[in-house]
């Protein structure tokens, strides 16, 4: 049975070596030692995501991703992580990235959430780009 699903909501994205990358963060969930069931990644446009935002967050801007977990305290990590398409091209043209590269480190950013890191203070966003950064290299050293 697989944990992890790629599902499109209304954009398609094209994700190279799926199956590589479902194992990779199935290892980056034993790494942080946190418990995976299933997640599902749902690609979207910012408008779907923005009605996300504002409807269950109450807030009113586009943003890369969402992460929803819906497990209860100390059971396997169960989740529904949303991530826009559009804003991860824009992302990725902004920084001078490519598409492939930017839409890998929001995937792993949902995951390092569930993980349990967080990005709210400064201290925190330094760790959690030092472990995207980590995930990220390791990732493309793997699929070379």
């Amino acid at each position: 049975m697989e944990r992890i699903h790629f599902l499109p909501a209304d954009k398609r994205v094209p994700l190279i070596n799926r199956t590589a990358l479902r194992s990779f963060i199935e290892q980056l969930f034993r790494t942080e030692k946190t418990k995976l069931g299933m997640i599902n990644y749902i690609f979207c446009s910012d408008e779907y995501l923005l009605t996300i935002n504002r409807d269950f967050l109450q807030h009113d801007y586009y943003t890369d991703i969402i992460t929803f977990g819906l497990s209860a305290p100390g059971q396997p990590v169960e989740a529904e992580v949303y991530i826009s398409v559009d804003r991860v091209k824009d992302n990725a043209r902004n920084l001078g990235e490519t598409i492939k590269s930017e839409m890998l480190r929001v995937i792993f950013h949902g995951a390092l959430h569930l993980c349990g890191y967080r990005d709210k203070k400064k201290s925190e966003i330094t760790i959690m780009r030092e472990k995207e950064d980590r995930y990220l290299r390791l990732f493309e050293k793997r699929t070379r």
